[in-house]
């Protein structure tokens, strides 16, 4: 049998061992400061706990950070980023390890921050966030403004108080912290939040968002510079205005949204015009319209006068016609002329041949027949003269007189063309007011009357309305069911019951029917 040497050595169980060395360690190193880099951060685990390690070129050590810890951190923590963690040294019994329990974490310098700053922007642009055609413009009067800011800071009053000394309108605060781990998220958040609302909503969709923030350093700008908060403002559907800081400070969101603000008043600015300027704009665009209005019916009354020149007058009308009168009058006075010659001459031939033959009487019977011949030719060459004269003075007559009474009509249509768009405009304006007045009176008889009628004032004098399971109003007890589950609503609510004893009212079965025609004894009055 082997014999196993005996020591005096202390034995210790692994527990004891463990807990041992971590509480030597935790008394030995309560509080460190270690600088390193982050190493193997995947973000926070399912328990909301984050683990990973720090490292420098020659060693690494684990780190943890508790979820209450790392929900009020300012800084989170990002793979490859140089921190400076405050904690304690102790050790996890389960893996035989130690690790520090990081209490705070800061940069490295700001010289870190700036790089990693940098990194993002450039990563960020190549993706095109930062691009000008993404950018949307602004709306020129927006109907509602909606502002992501902290509720209880100055900024949110300068925004208010400078949009109403502009322009009144109707602005939406979506309340968000503005500095600390949280402030990332709601800010996401709240740019999500405005762009999900319906645009016939009962809230209504902004038409214009302002991101704003008082000054500060670069760790307290640091939420607006986290991926999201970019992210959601670059594909944020309603143009958006970064207001972060003062005009000096720059931070990722500034560079996605759609314009940049230098200061949040600079921002409400942007989104509302000058009321008072646009009204005096409006009015000098009135006083314009109201010249080119005269102008242009100046211009037509010109080019009605014109016209009117232009229009041929009665001696142009009637030149041509009596013309050819006067044509026509010497060709018949040359004819009869040239006729009676003819006649004179075979006169003369007539006279020659019967001269031999002629006796003394028959000659004198012909020289007065032709002296009664040449009479009747010079009277009715006279009268048809006369007559031709007449007809051309009468047809002159009716042409200068239409010429009159076409002109005449003319000024008369043009006359009460313009007395009619007078009187329309004067009439247009009351009636419209009339019209809407009677339809407000009569609103207000309806609603009137829809309340006198209603039942719930019949509820409100201390009545009660028993309906049936289907929602039908009872008239009658006799037609119920014991058992049956009636709904009974009383002015204030309804209360359900079940039909237990039917029992016949005492004055309804006393009282006699009436004849037709005498009123009933038994009915009280109501009044």
């Amino acid at each position: 049998m082997i014999e196993m040497p005996v020591s005096n050595a202390t034995e210790f169980t692994v527990s004891e061992l463990a807990n041992a060395l971590k509480r030597t360690l935790e008394d030995r190193f309560g509080f460190v400061r270690l600088r390193g880099e982050i190493s193997g951060y995947r973000g926070p685990h399912g328990s909301g706990h984050a683990y990973f390690c720090l490292k420098d070129e020659a060693a690494k050590i684990d780190a943890v950070i508790w979820r209450g810890v790392l929900a009020r951190m300012r800084i989170r923590p990002e793979e490859g980023m140089e921190v400076i963690a405050s904690g304690k040294i102790t050790t996890f019994p389960g893996k035989s390890t130690y690790q520090i329990v990081i209490d705070s974490l800061e940069p490295a310098g700001i010289g870190a921050l700036m790089a990693l700053l940098e990194e993002r922007r450039r990563r960020l642009a190549e993706e095109g966030l930062f691009d000008a055609a993404r950018k949307q413009l602004l709306p020129y009067l927006p109907r509602t403004i909606g502002v992501v800011t902290s509720p209880t800071g100055a900024v949110v009053r300068d925004i208010l108080h400078r949009i109403a000394a502009r322009f009144p309108r109707r602005v939406l605060v979506w309340p968000v912290r503005v500095q600390g781990t949280a402030s990332a998220q709601e800010v996401a958040a709240a740019i999500v939040g405005f762009n999900a609302l319906p645009a016939d909503g009962p809230i209504g969709r902004p038409d214009v968002l302002i991101i704003a923030r008082g000054g500060g350093s670069l760790e307290d700008l640091w939420g607006f510079n986290d991926e999201a908060v970019v992210r959601a403002a670059a594909q944020s559907d309603i143009p958006l205005i970064a207001a972060v800081g003062h005009e000096t400070d720059w931070t990722l969101i500034d560079h996605a949204a759609d314009i940049r603000a230098p200061t949040p008043s600079a921002a409400a600015e942007m989104c509302v015009p000058v009321r008072d300027a646009l009204l005096a704009t409006l009015a000098d665009v009135g006083r314009r319209h109201r010249a080119a209005a005269r102008r242009d019916l100046e211009r037509r009354r010109a080019l009605l006068r014109a016209i009117g020149r232009a229009l041929p007058g009665a001696d142009d009308l009637v030149a041509l016609p009596r013309q050819r009168f006067d044509v026509a009058g010497a060709r018949l006075t040359a004819l009869a002329r040239a006729n009676l010659d003819r006649r004179r001459i075979l006169i003369h031939r007539l006279a020659g041949r019967l001269a031999p033959h002629s006796p003394l009487a028959r000659l004198a019977r012909l020289r007065e027949r032709l002296a009664s011949f040449s009479l009747r030719l010079r009277r009715s060459l006279a009268v048809d003269r006369a007559h031709r004269r007449q007809r051309f003075a009468a047809i002159e007559a009716r042409r200068a007189g239409a010429r009159r009474a076409h002109s005449s009509l003319a000024r008369q249509h043009a006359a009460a063309r313009r007395q009619r768009l007078l009187q329309t405009t004067a009439r247009l304006r009351p009636a419209a007011s009339a019209h809407l007045a009677r339809l407000d009176a009569r609103l207000d008889h309806l609603g009137k009357f829809l309340n006198s009628l209603g039942y719930r004032q019949v509820l409100a004098r201390g009545f009660a309305l028993v309906r049936d399971p289907e929602g039908r109003p009872l008239r009658s007890a006799q037609a119920q069911k014991a058992g049956e589950k009636l709904d009974i609503e009383f002015s204030d609510g309804h209360l359900a019951v079940t039909v237990g004893e039917i029992r016949p009212h005492p004055a309804a079965a006393a009282a006699p029917r009436s004849r037709r025609g005498e009123p009933d004894q038994s009915q009280g009055s109501l009044f």
